[in-house]
């Protein structure tokens, strides 16, 4: 897998590198279009050879749907765009460290390379409560790099959630 991917300016002639921290920002992006439908923020992409071929947020509340993360809509976008459950060469990026119910469905996917912004003392599945991205009992594995613009995607949901809280809903 590539790890660094390339964006061509306009001219034909000028290649800016691509990282992790640019396909963060667009998950991000996607994060804060959530707080704003008042959803958790929480966004994720899915780019197949340099290329954003899955974006979504949560939309648990809008759906009525409690499996309605944005890791699952994106799995499930990725899918149907490739035309395969197998999601090879592929990358998801989310602003949150995945939950048990998305950790198992991109191993089901196959996805080789996860890349989150925010741990989830919480609700963690790669690092926090449970490493089932790298368990070796599990037929698949991914390559997992955390902490990509962490403070930017823990900022987007501590202020939703403070948010919350001040207006006395949550």
């Amino acid at each position: 897998m590539i790890d660094e991917q390339y964006l061509d300016e306009g001219d034909g002639d000028s290649w800016m590198p691509i990282g992790d921290e640019h396909w963060m920002r667009c998950a991000l992006s996607l994060a804060e279009q959530a707080a704003v439908e008042d959803e958790v923020p929480v966004g994720a992409i899915i780019v197949h050879r340099g290329r954003i071929i899955a974006s979504a947020y949560n939309q648990r509340e809008q759906l009525a749907d409690p499996t309605a993360h944005a890791e699952m809509i994106a799995i499930t976008q990725a899918a149907s765009q490739l035309k395969s459950w197998r999601l090879l060469d592929c990358e998801l990026y989310v602003t949150l460290e995945p939950c048990p119910m998305c950790a198992g469905a991109i191993l089901q996917a196959r996805i080789p390379r996860v890349v989150y912004g925010a741990i989830d003392p919480k609700a963690g599945a790669v690092e926090s409560l449970y490493r089932m991205l790298n368990d070796s009992r599990l037929n698949h594995r991914c390559d997992v790099v955390g902490g990509v613009l962490a403070g930017p995607c823990s900022r987007v949901l501590t202020e939703f959630f403070e948010n919350k809280r001040r207006l006395g809903k949550k």
